[in-house]
């Protein structure tokens, strides 16, 4: 008698007990990916290819390598990354254009809208950068990138800001990344926001006196506001800007003016001892006219 082999029968699935947090604590125990910056599309545009200065870009610089460089020169030091972002311009592609031009370099936004912007660098300029010392070409270009780049990423308010605040953190950044070419120096006197390298190092004295990271909360100040120039400053540093300049001042020694000390008091002690002199001669020659007087009074006795 042959009986019929039986069906197999899946074993059940266990229950598992879940609570409503399970899942959140599963999401919690990863780990969340580390803010970063926003990436941008970099372009180029050389017109001229024939052009003496594109011979000198293109052989001191990687322009992929120079642009992303520019890019994170300026964001390391203006901002610190977050989820969203939403306190960095929205800025969404840069075209560095290379072209015959008067003048240094500018930005723009394109014609686009403004979230695409444009460098226009001068070939002009760069064919006149000296060749000596070997960098010097490199170091200016590199430079003069970073801050054009500031300018594709820097808040205003709303247009408000001076144009001298605006140059002088572009400066800054070039400075902080440091790419400061060889003729500029540190210097006071004048207005605070004169801009470019003047105002940059002043920026960089906030930096270094009021604390790391003054130039961002700066940046940061000028945005969705207009810029009220006493409760500007007061707000970030609980002074205004010209007791701030006046200190930043008194921090210069004036060597011309100790040179011009130890110079009038050399020169007042040389005139001193060329009076003597005169005097001592005089003397001499009032005792030798005396003797002479002397004797022609005898013969004539």
């Amino acid at each position: 008698m042959s009986t019929s082999p039986s069906k197999p029968t899946p074993s059940p699935i266990p229950d598992r007990a879940t609570s409503p947090s399970s899942s959140s604590n599963l999401e919690s125990s990863r780990p969340h990916p580390k803010p970063a910056f926003p990436s941008i599309k970099l372009r180029l545009k050389v017109p001229d290819l024939n052009h003496p200065a594109a011979r000198i870009f293109f052989s001191n610089c990687n322009p992929a390598i120079a642009l992303s460089f520019a890019v994170d020169s300026v964001l390391a030091t203006l901002y610190q990354p977050t989820r969203t972002n939403s306190h960095i311009p929205p800025t969404r592609s840069v075209t560095l254009i290379f072209r015959p031009m008067p003048g240094v370099a500018y930005t723009t936004g394109s014609s686009l809208d403004d979230d695409h912007k444009e460098i226009h660098l001068s070939m002009d300029y760069i064919g006149g950068v000296p060749s000596n010392p070997p960098d010097r070409q490199r170091d200016e270009i590199q430079g003069v990138l970073v801050h054009e780049m500031v300018h594709c990423w820097q808040w205003n308010a709303v247009g408000t800001a001076p144009s001298g605040l605006i140059e002088g953190i572009a400066d800054f950044v070039r400075l902080k990344a440091g790419l400061s070419p060889p003729h500029w120096k540190k210097e006071y006197g004048g207005d605070w926001d004169a801009g470019y390298q003047h105002t940059g190092y002043f920026l960089e004295w906030i930096e270094n006196t009021c604390g790391e990271g003054s130039v961002r909360k700066i940046n940061d100040r000028l945005r969705g506001r207009e810029y009220i120039e006493e409760d500007f400053w007061k707000y970030l540093f609980g002074r205004d800007v010209f007791e701030l300049w006046d200190e930043y001042s008194r921090t210069f020694d004036d060597p011309s003016k100790e040179e011009r000390v130890e110079e009038g008091e050399r020169v007042e002690g040389d005139d001193k001892v060329e009076r003597q002199e005169e005097d001592d001669d005089e003397m001499v020659l009032v005792e030798r006219h005396d003797e002479e007087q002397k004797v022609v009074d005898e013969r004539v006795v």
